[in-house]
Formats: structure tokens, sequence, C-alpha cells
């Protein structure tokens, strides 16, 4: 049984440091190492300093979009309260977003320097879900992204504070984040040690691979959940947009590997 820890890791003085904030650091951090591990081995015609430079700004882009995608599916609330839009350390924060946020940012920076976007989107798409598979577990110590109630022996306990209403007298739920984890962890391994020998000489293959397989796992989740932050229907948003991803994505795949097959 998962029983989520207190969400403070520490103080500095009066403030609270949490440790969902250390998590997504060292998701972060872990995330870079690996990304400078791959370009030394498998795309060293770009340098260390253009990777750390796209790095900072794709970054920078993922937590922007991030931010912005969570207030827009829930613009009602904070329409009425903007003055909490930048206050991302209260919580609500999107992976579609960030996705979104880094592409946009990675996409106008190598535009400018005029670089190959799919072949650095490949690099990038080999250590993403490793770093997801670490951030996730910032959901554990926050008591959210949990799922339906459930008694299995992996069940997860939430506080009678962080339940859902319609759920107060539940006290187990699926640990959806472990699920996502687990799964990340999967999409990391198949792209790392099976795709990359496969697609390395078609550039993108591994970026809109990565889409396919993340978005097939966040549709399964998403109707696991019992917190998704909009619903279409009894459809939440986040497997929308994964379905539109996947669409997207495979028409993408169908149209390199024609491209590849005509040279």
């Amino acid at each position: 049984m998962l029983v989520p820890p207190d969400r403070i890791a520490f103080y500095i003085g009066s403030y609270p440091v949490m440790k969902y904030g250390i998590t997504m650091g060292a998701a972060l951090f872990v995330s870079l190492l690996a990304l400078l591990f791959v370009r030394k081995k498998f795309f060293d015609e770009f340098s260390e300093d253009t990777v750390l430079d796209l790095s900072f700004y794709v970054i920078l882009g993922g937590i922007i979009g991030a931010r912005l995608w969570y207030v827009l599916l829930n613009i009602g609330y904070y329409s009425a309260h903007i003055n909490e839009i930048i206050l991302v350390n209260h919580g609500g924060i999107s992976i579609h977003g960030a996705i979104l946020g880094g592409i946009i940012t990675g996409f106008i920076y190598v535009r400018h320097h005029q670089l190959s976007f799919l072949k650095l989107a490949d690099m990038y798409s080999l250590v993403i879900p490793l770093g997801q598979a670490i951030g996730r577990w910032g959901n554990f110590f926050n008591s959210e992204a949990f799922g339906k109630p459930c008694d299995l022996f992996w069940k997860m306990y939430i506080s009678p504070r962080y339940r859902p209403a319609e759920y107060k007298n539940a006290e187990y739920f699926h640990p959806t984040f472990l699920y996502e984890s687990i799964a990340d962890l999967f999409i990391f391994f198949v792209l790392y040690f099976i795709f990359k020998d496969k697609f390395q000489n078609n550039n993108g293959l591994l970026f809109f691979s990565y889409l396919i397989m993340y978005s097939i796992v966040r549709i399964v989740i998403e109707f696991i959940r019992i917190d998704s932050v909009l619903n279409i229907g009894n459809i939440p948003v986040a497997a929308v947009v994964s379905l539109f991803i996947i669409i997207f994505s495979s028409f993408a795949v169908f149209y390199l590997c024609k491209i590849k097959s005509n040279v």
C-alpha cells in the first residue's frame, strides 16, 4: 500500500520547500544529464553548448506552456483570480501544455539557428519519457493524480482532505501516477533500445513514435483518473487532445516513411 508522506521536505527560514518541487528539479536534472549523454553518443553533430542553450529555452517554454494550458482549462476560475495565474507554486501545470510549449520554443530556436528540428526532436524524445517517469512521483508527494477507488495490494491511501467530495468515504485509490511512471519507463526503453537503431536514418520517427506511445498511455490513464481538469461530457479533454496527437503523428510517420521509400 502506498501512503503519501507530508508535502513539505524542509523549510528555508519560514519558506517551505515542497517535495513536488524537488522531484520536478530532479526530473529535469536527470533528463539533462541523459540528454548530454545521448548527444555525445548519437548526435555529436550538435555541440554541447548548442544543446544546453536550446534546453534552456525548451525548459522555459515548457514551463510557460504547462501553466498557460492549465489556466486555459480552468479559465472560469482564473478569470476571477487573475493574480493567481503566475503562482505556479500553488500547483496547476499540464504535460500537454509543457510538450506544446517546448515544441514551439524549440522550433523557433532551430529555425533561427538553421538546425534540423526533427533530428533534435528525436534526440529529446529519447530522454523526455525518463524525465516524465521521475516527475510523476511529484504527484505522489502531492496526493494527486490518483484514480478510482480500489482495493488492490498496490492501492494508494488518500487523506480525507485530498479526496473528491463524491469519494469522501473511500480510503484507497488507484495510484495512476505510478501506472504512468511505469509506462513512461517502458516508452523510454522501447525508444532507446529498439526504435533508436531502426529509425536512425529517418529523422522524426522517434519523435512522432514518442508522441503516439505517450498519447495512448495518457488516454488509458485518463479513464482511470478521477481528477481530470476538464471534461467534454464524460470524456476528459486530455484524452481528446491525446487522440488528436495520435492521429496527427500517425500521418506524420506515414509521410516520413513514404518520403524515405521514394529516396
